[in-house]
Order: C-alpha cells, then sequence, then structure tokens
C-alpha cells in the first residue's frame, strides 16, 4: 500500500502556498497553524481554527441513489432547505484568515443552489489561495452554462458516478445515463477550458463494483485525471448491517479492484485513489472531529458528511453562536475526549471507518 501524497492533493497545496494570506492575515494563518500543532501535541480536545470546512449549501436533490443517506431514515426525518446567502457569507469571514480549503457542497445537488456565483466571488475576495470544491451529479439541465460563469473560481469539481449504462441507473435512481453522459461531457469541457481539475467519485456497491475499471476507462477517455473509489459507508443507510462489508472482502471484489487499479496504470493518464482500505478501522482511524468540519444548510454543526443530520447528533448551531463556539463546545470536547478513549459513539457505530475490516490487497494502490 502506498501512503503517498497524490498528485491531486498535491496540486493543492502547492496552489494554496502560492498565495498564502497577505498582511496581518499571513500572521494570523501562521499562528493558527502553530496553536494547532500546539493543541494536538498536548492532545487537547480543543481545535484551533480549521484548515478545511464544507458548507452545505442545499440538501435537495433531483436524484434518489441508493448510496445516499437521504434516501433513508435518517434523510427522511431531515428538514430541506437552501442556506442563507448572509449567513454563509458570515462563516467565510470568520474563518477567512485561516481556512484552506471550501467545499461548497453536502447531502443535495450543489448546481440546483442558484447563488454559487456570488459565494464563489466572496471566498476569492477574501483571499483567492482559498481552495474551493464543488461536487455534482451532472444531471442539472443546462449546467455547463451555469459552470461556465462559476469555473473561473473554483479548484475541483467533481463528478458522481457510480457506474456505466444501467448499472448506472440501478444505483442513482431517477436518472437517465446518456443524459448523463452528455451532460459529464460539457462540464468536462467547461473545466478543461478554465483549467479546473475534475475528479470522478465513485461509491462502490454490490451492483456495480464490477465496472470499477469501465469508470477508470470513462475517465481516461473524456479526459479526467482523478478517480476515487469508496466503499459505501452503511453507517447511515438503516436498511442494511456491516454484514454488507463482506463484499468488500470477496476475491471478486478485490479482484476487480486490481483489474482497476491495472487499468490505470496501462492508460497512464488517470490517478486512481481508494479509501485507505489497509489499515485498522476504529473511531481514533476517523478525522472528521479534528477537521473538515460539515455545517448544514440550515447552520447546524454535524459530526460527519456521512450523516449530517442534526436531529440525530449536533455541537451548536454556528449561524445563531459562531463556528469556534461551536467547535469548542463541551458537547464536541467530550466526543473528541471519546475519540481518544477510542470509544465508538452510538451515533458512528456501522460506519466504515470503523466497522469495515481491513482489505488484504496484493497490489500497491494510493489513498484518497
Amino acid at each position: 500500500m502506498s501512503y503517498k501524497l497524490n498528485k491531486r492533493r498535491l496540486r493543492k497545496i502547492i496552489q494554496r502556498i502560492q498565495h498564502l494570506p497577505g498582511g496581518i492575515n499571513f500572521f494570523r494563518y501562521v499562528w493558527n497553524k502553530l496553536h494547532a500543532f500546539y493543541l494536538q501535541s498536548t492532545n487537547s480536545t480543543k481545535v484551533a481554527y480549521p484548515s478545511s470546512i464544507m458548507l452545505e449549501v442545499t440538501n435537495h436533490c433531483n436524484l434518489a441513489c441508493i448510496t445516499c443517506p437521504r434516501e433513508y431514515a435518517f434523510g427522511q426525518q431531515m428538514d430541506k432547505g437552501t442556506i442563507d446567502l448572509n449567513q454563509m457569507k458570515k462563516v467565510v469571514d470568520e474563518v477567512a484568515p485561516y481556512v484552506d480549503s471550501i467545499g461548497l457542497t453536502g447531502l443535495g445537488e450543489t448546481l440546483l443552489f442558484k447563488k454559487l456565483e456570488e459565494i464563489l466571488k466572496y471566498i476569492k475576495s477574501k483571499n483567492k489561495g482559498i481552495q474551493t470544491f464543488i461536487s455534482t451529479n451532472a444531471h442539472v439541465p443546462g449546467s455547463e452554462q451555469y459552470l461556465e460563469r462559476i469555473a473561473p473560481y473554483l479548484n475541483t469539481v467533481q463528478i458522481s458516478i457510480d457506474g456505466i449504462g444501467k448499472n448506472y441507473e440501478q444505483v442513482r435512481l431517477k436518472s437517465d445515463y446518456s443524459f448523463f453522459f452528455q451532460t459529464a461531457k460539457q462540464l468536462i469541457d467547461v473545466c478543461k477550458k478554465h483549467q479546473v481539475p475534475v475528479m470522478f467519485n465513485f461509491v462502490a456497491v454490490k451492483e456495480n463494483y464490477t465496472q470499477m475499471k469501465d469508470v477508470v476507462q470513462l475517465a481516461s477517455d473524456f479526459g479526467v485525471d482523478f478517480v476515487n473509489i469508496t466503499p459505501v459507508n452503511v453507517g447511515s443507510i438503516s436498511t442494511e448491517t456491516i454484514a454488507y462489508y463482506e463484499l468488500f472482502y470477496s476475491d471478486s471484489f478485490k479482484q476487480e479492484l486490481k483489474q482497476a487499479h491495472e487499468r490505470s496504470i496501462q492508460l497512464g493518464d488517470v490517478e486512481l485513489t481508494v479509501w485507505d482500505v489497509k489499515t485498522k478501522n476504529e473511531f481514533r482511524k476517523c478525522h472528521l472531529p479534528w477537521n473538515h468540519f460539515y455545517i448544514s444548510w440550515d447552520g447546524y454543526m454535524t459530526p460527519c458528511c456521512a450523516k449530517p443530520f442534526p436531529k440525530e447528533l449536533h455541537f451548536g448551531n454556528v449561524f445563531e453562536t459562531s463556528l469556534m463556539q461551536c467547535l469548542n463546545s463541551n458537547e464536541y470536547q467530550q466526543f473528541r475526549k471519546m475519540w481518544f478513549n477510542n470509544e465508538t459513539p452510538e451515533f458512528c457505530k456501522k460506519c466504515h471507518v470503523v466497522d469495515m475490516q481491513p482489505i488484504d490487497l496484493d497490489f500497491d494502490i494510493k489513498f484518497n
């Protein structure tokens, strides 16, 4: 297995270093990094200003994917809506001197949110080195014109692709693969024009895992540089148990993943990464209590992006107080204390970071 920095992450780091904050914000930025290092070295349950956050701009979606937690019990109970632009700017104001990346995505389809251009410009006005990221299902009509307007302010576009042809439609319900194929190609062409890297994200399930190598091939055909594969997380899928993870221990899955890896090597123009499937899974393996914090469309600080349901668990509302008050609340610090003790919270049980066993692979592959 390889823990070497993959090309996509290396590119982001270089872009960030080229545009660090200026003036007094440079000293705030450096001090915050030092403060974060100090807190980490002393095993504090507090955190410094984050280097990465996710802002859920909407949790509305035009598809109904079997891999998505919004389609199951937790998701069916959630409130649905769209983030308030002024509240979002308030969060950006708070983190701008310190943050390295902001993802504008979440449970919903990002391109349904029609104020992306304004918020992206606002983020870049703070510091153009802040890396911005969106994810799309490539199923919104006219999205290529929308992307044309916002691409100059983006650093990465992720396209969700969970199969080819009928297999794709089995996983991504309410979808049309032909429409996806044409729309994805148009979006990729826009990204090439503006030199925005594109990544295909593939969630492996029993309906599609035999097509992992085909997705790598399609990425090469489209000129997509990066493909990431992750096993489905049943932590938020109420209809499944951890027995589902047996699929990923099977010789069949391992052979298919090996073929996808070999295809990427053979093609030479697609970097394939996977979730870290080798090291022991446990609560202490999860980095989300410490970074890449998720804020729901209505302002709640939830524990993670895999199960972002405030009605199940949250650590306060950043719109009502502040980001840092939520991050260092007593409740969040107790959550991190459980992390130090490696005591899995009830909320996190069944997650693949906790309950999926390591996969024994006989080949070297990069982790995302």
